[in-house]
């Protein structure tokens, strides 16, 4: 079996691969960890690691006693495509899992992917595979949380799809500003890119897939697990390259 480990800023989503299919996914938090391996010790033949957070020794010497193939996730690493970033250096390793995945489900296509979570991201690899960059902007609850700190009195709203394009009350003008703003930005985004590359394959993932990947005009691919399935088609890239 491998292990896919993706370190959020809140919490861990693991994933196990048998024979190359994505078996099983679960969550846990950082003080969780390292029972989780434990519990898996011997079951696991190959492990990757993504991180929003630096890791420390200590916790890279427990994965590597869960298995001896383990991998870090960075740009250091082999990938499906040429990363023409200019700092590729700096590119978060999320990006480079879902630029993989996109890799992995559209061969020889130009792809937009688009992540819709803490940040919404968006990320374009060409028809000759070379990964050439993206955007990034806020995502909702970095949006909802903003709008409430830089202002004296707009309240802080919880994330609910709004009842109408018209907000009849200030809770209401807030979801549907950052909702229906979202959903434009992102058609918006969408059209500018067909127009340079008509036909780009357009991939929607992330935490809050569910409150776009229906209200969007364009036609897109809908995939909560790219980002998982990417770090495996890394993972078995790079195996691949030291056997």
């Amino acid at each position: 079996m491998d292990l896919i480990i993706d370190i959020g800023n809140t919490r861990i989503k693991c994933a196990i691969f048998k024979n190359a299919r994505l078996y099983n996914t679960l969550y846990c938090f950082d003080n969780e960890l390292e029972e989780l391996l434990f519990s898996l010790d011997g079951a696991i033949k190959r492990l990757i690691v993504s991180s929003v957070k630096p890791l420390n020794d200590s916790q890279e010497n427990v994965f590597r006693k869960t298995c001896s193939t383990v991998f870090i996730l960075s740009s250091k690493l082999r990938m499906p495509f040429n990363n023409k970033y200019e700092t590729p250096e700096t590119l978060g390793a999320d990006r480079l899992a879902l630029s993989a995945g996109g890799v992995l489900k559209f061969r020889n296509k130009p792809i937009l992917l688009i992540d819709v979570g803490t940040c919404m991201t968006f990320d374009f690899v060409s028809q000759e595979g070379n990964y050439l960059g993206g955007s990034i902007s806020p995502g909702v609850q970095m949006r909802l949380k903003s709008l409430h700190h830089f202002t004296g009195k707009l309240p802080l709203v919880g994330f609910k799809e709004p009842n109408n394009l018209i907000g009849y009350n200030t809770n209401e003008s807030i979801l549907s500003g950052v909702l229906n703003g979202m959903r434009m930005e992102i058609d918006g985004i969408i059209d500018a890119y067909k127009l340079r590359y008509p036909n780009v394959k357009t991939i929607l993932t992330g935490g809050d897939l569910t409150s776009f990947d229906k209200k969007l005009k364009n036609s897109i691919f809908a995939d909560a697990d790219l980002l998982l399935k990417g770090m495996h088609f890394i993972l078995e890239l790079n195996t691949d390259e030291n056997k």
